[in-house]
């Protein structure tokens, strides 16, 4: 099994145009180290700002998914306005290839100043010949 990162969409344009000015905020967002060890992957994912009760891990078809939300302040001072804002609000998500042999159970997660730890067990994927089928003849 390999861990590998998924690219939510690409875009030819992604590095030529990488740079703060042309709105490219979430580039910094869920910054992510990927640690291999003798029996499992550590996934490090940078998430200040989030809390606990806003990250969500899921895992479907071998793919573990990540998303988190903040949600903006109410604030209704109308008196006030932003020259220069750089916190972030909404929604950013981020997905790995795992595996079809990981299960939720297999999975541990915990969230500490700031940063999402996630252990992964390495299984191997089995490999099994491909069914033999007949086709009938009439």
């Amino acid at each position: 099994m390999m861990l590998v990162p998924r690219r939510n969409s690409f875009d030819v344009f992604d590095d030529f145009f990488d740079d703060n000015f042309m709105g490219r905020r979430e580039k910094s967002l869920m910054k992510t180290d990927i640690r291999e060890k003798k029996d499992k992957y550590i996934i490090d994912i940078d998430l200040p700002g989030f809390s606990k009760d806003n990250i969500e891990i899921s895992l479907d078809d071998g793919y573990l998914s990540i998303k988190g939300s903040i949600e903006k302040e109410n604030n209704n001072n109308h008196d006030e306005k932003y020259v220069h804002r750089e916190r972030f609000y909404g929604e950013c998500s981020r997905s790995f290839y795992v595996g079809n042999n990981v299960k939720e159970e297999d999975i541990e997660a915990e969230f500490k100043d700031g940063i999402l730890k996630i252990e992964i067990p390495k299984k191997d994927e089995k490999k099994s010949l491909p069914e033999h089928k007949t086709i009938t003849i009439k």
